[in-house]
């Protein structure tokens, strides 16, 4: 089972670049307007969501519990349509590659600080010398993928 959320967490990183380029191009029908381009994407993200828990038999009646949630819980959505908004407004100026590769020099630092300490609930790992390398060589492959080009294009 572990072999296919690896595939599925795989396949949301093939994902993201693709949605990045999708909604700068819906952006450019809708009058060159980041906003409104991640407006668009979360609500047919949200419409198709309602489908699926609809057609899968979800208790939406569950929901009516939502006032029990502490607000803190609901920053989730905000965190997803700033990422939405960012990989939108990024992609264009950036390019996908140095985009993600930052993107994802983010998410190793945190990652490993929520491996390390548990927050919210996560579980905790240790920061062993072997991940601390891996997070390491990601971050060389993000300096190569942003500089490698200008490095080895240099003249001295």
């Amino acid at each position: 089972m572990t072999y296919l959320y690896s595939l599925f967490a795989l396949s949301i990183g093939l994902i993201i670049p693709l949605q990045a380029a999708i909604n700068n191009q819906l952006k450019s029908v809708i009058g060159h307007s980041t906003l409104l381009a991640a407006l668009v994407s979360f609500s047919v993200g949200t419409l198709a969501l309602l489908c699926i828990s609809l057609a899968t038999g979800q208790k939406i009646s569950a929901l009516a519990q939502l006032p029990k949630a502490e607000p803190w819980m609901l920053l989730g959505g905000l965190l997803g349509a700033v990422f939405v908004f960012g990989t939108t407004l990024i992609a264009p100026k950036l390019g996908a590659a140095t985009m993600l590769s930052l993107i994802i020099t983010g998410q190793i630092i945190a990652s490993m600080l929520f491996d390390r300490f548990g927050w919210f609930a996560m579980p905790m790992k240790d920061l062993s010398w072997p991940r601390l390398l891996g997070a390491a060589l990601i971050i060389i492959g993000v300096v190569l993928v942003n500089f490698g080009n200008d490095w080895l294009n240099a003249k001295p």
